[in-house]
């Protein structure tokens, strides 16, 4: 890396890199090859197939550049390619990971033709030995630790590149020496410095660059059909913002509610409902769960651990939630009853809402729902799920909007309910169905890892309790008929 070409920013080396500025791409490698190879290997347990991964990542990403919506972001980048293409290969392999380095009585001397840098730092043996004690090591302590000796044992650096606090960096490092056995310590310490990727590893991956300039390649690439690019592009730039597009869907939805309530008394009810609703899911989506973040880095939590953290925190999310608007709607009921047997009510008669406000209210409703889960499925390249989500949040609406036209509004609360009801079960299927997958992809790993780390029946149980919550608390708040309703009957 030149010392002029070094000082460049990501967002510089990117944009240079996308008009085949092939330097640029080169100090891109030299960068960052450390941080790929280290990822690879710790997933793998295997220098050459680390390695492999490796180039292959910087390959990819040479041909997805133009890809890339926010170049300062490189780094990031670059980590879930490398994440992807190590679930890939596993996937394609049919076998799980951590498990693919020889055994040291299946060892036999490599060949001597096209070995690889790190083949020719460190024999087959000391490989074998490597890994034996290393995958003793839980990922949490095992990959800064593989990080810190191939980046000149800098904390800095390495806090860095896996975006940590380099006081958490330093916990691990320091867990993951004592996890390992004295005798091995130094032969550890001494082995990975000598397989960092160097200079031979940058030429590897520039002479598998086609010769064809970035600018191209990407002309090759919209040839293939405008209208595939058009839509790809913007499905690229709309689906990130999806998450915030639905919690802004959700107050519209909410805020049409208010506006469309029959009495002041109500309008001020579902202000102050729907305000504390929409501050405790800010506050939970955000801080809360940066915090529970930030406390798996401190307490130093196993991956298991952080699992189990991490679903019991969103199934309380759920529970909150189901209980709020199960109170929320006994409540507004409970008003609208008693205003239709109050006489002398001063308020006026209600209008009711217009077409285009009811059916923003609905959407909202739907997006609300639908919006973080097709973000999540596109995140993880599960596009046919996100597509199948985005089929049917569309498909509900209309159901819901087609049935619901024209009922007066006491009439229509019942059957809104139920559409919506319809909806939460539809995401709750689909997540109990690709969960695991996803977490599996965003891990690098498979689902017999997934299902050690959080227990095949752990999402389905917890999809239980919440229906049983809810089924329970409408049971336990249904309102007693009164007197006059009895007689009546």
């Amino acid at each position: 890396m030149t010392p002029k070409m070094s000082l460049h920013t990501d967002a510089q080396l990117v944009e240079w890199s996308r008009n085949g500025d092939r330097t640029a791409f080169a100090t891109i490698v030299k960068k960052y090859q450390s941080l790929v190879c280290s990822i690879t290997y710790n997933a793998t347990g295997s220098l050459s197939l680390s390695e492999d991964l490796a180039q292959e990542t910087f390959f990819a990403a040479w041909k997805q550049l133009s890809e890339l919506r926010e170049p300062a972001r490189l780094r990031s980048w670059l980590c879930g390619i490398t994440r992807f293409l190590v679930g890939k290969e596993f996937r394609r392999q049919g076998r799980e990971p951590l498990h693919v380095a020889a055994a040291l009585d299946a060892v036999q001397e490599p060949p001597s033709l096209e070995a690889s840098p790190s083949m020719q730092a460190v024999s087959r043996e000391e490989e074998a030995i490597l890994w034996r004690a290393l995958q003793r090591i839980p990922d949490t302590y095992r990959e800064p630790l593989i990080l810190f000796y191939r980046e000149e044992k800098s904390v800095e650096r390495v806090a860095a590149e896996l975006e940590l606090t380099e006081d958490a960096v330093r916990q691990r490092l320091s867990r993951g020496r004592k996890l390992l056995q004295e005798e091995v310590v130094a032969f550890v310490e001494g082995t990975l410095s000598r397989t960092a990727p160097d200079q031979r590893f940058s030429n590897a991956v520039l002479a598998m660059l086609p010769a064809t300039s970035m600018a191209a390649a990407g002309a090759g690439v919209a040839g293939k059909g405008a209208a595939m690019a058009k839509s790809g592009s913007l499905a690229g730039w709309l689906v990130p913002w999806a998450p915030f597009v639905g919690i802004l869907g959700g107050m519209v939805s909410n805020w049409l509610s208010v506006q469309a309530a029959p009495t002041a008394r109500e309008r001020r009810f579902q202000m102050v409902a729907f305000s504390g609703f929409w501050a405790f899911v800010l506050a939970w989506a955000f801080p809360a769960q940066f915090l529970v973040q930030e406390l798996r880095y401190r307490l130093a939590w196993s991956d298991a651990s952080f699992y189990a953290a991490m679903t019991a925190f969103w199934w309380f999310y759920a529970m909150v939630t189901g209980a709020f608007f199960v109170f929320f709607f006994r409540r507004i009921v409970a008003m609208r009853r008693q205003h239709e047997q109050t006489p002398g009510i001063s308020d006026p008669a209600p209008t009711p809402p217009a077409p285009g406000s009811n059916l923003a209210m609905i959407a909202g409703v739907y997006v609300a729902l639908f919006s973080w889960l097709i973000y999540v499925a596109w995140r993880v390249h599960d596009n046919l799920t996100a597509g199948i989500a985005a089929g049917l949040m569309v498909a509900l609406f209309i159901w819901h909007f087609i049935d619901l036209r024209g009922r007066p509004e006491p009439a229509a609360m019942r059957p809104a309910l139920q559409h919506v009801a319809l909806a939460g079960v539809a995401v709750l299927a689909i997540l109990n169905l690709r969960l695991n997958a996803w977490l599996a992809v965003r891990r690098g790993t498979d689902l017999a890892e997934i299902h050690r780390l959080l227990p095949v029946w752990a999402v389905p149980l917890a999809t239980a309790s919440l229906i049983l919550w809810v089924g329970l608390l409408v049971v336990l708040t249904k309102p007693r008929a009164s007197a006059c309703e009895a007689a009546q009957r």
